[in-house]
């Protein structure tokens, strides 16, 4: 009797396991998915950040030419 107790709380033990290895393995999956997401998102805002840079240095070249005309037309 003391055996299928001890074979009875094993298999419930190892069920829990499996439970819980299920659930595991469906939480990373998600993770994974978020992750592949994220970085999608983030290779998005790096080119949009990259643009904008080089739009940023683009208008202060043309600040530059712009002050050195007026600085010309001064004198």
């Amino acid at each position: 009797m003391e055996d299928q107790t001890i074979l009875e709380k094993l298999g419930n033990k190892v069920s829990q396991v499996l439970e819980q290895h299920d659930r595991l393995k469906d939480e990373n999956k998600m993770l994974r998915t978020e992750m592949v997401t994220i970085k999608a998102e983030n290779e998005i805002k790096s080119k949009e950040i990259d643009k904008l840079t080089e739009e940023n240095v683009m208008k202060d070249l043309e600040i530059e030419e712009i002050v050195e005309k007026i600085e010309s037309i001064l004198g």
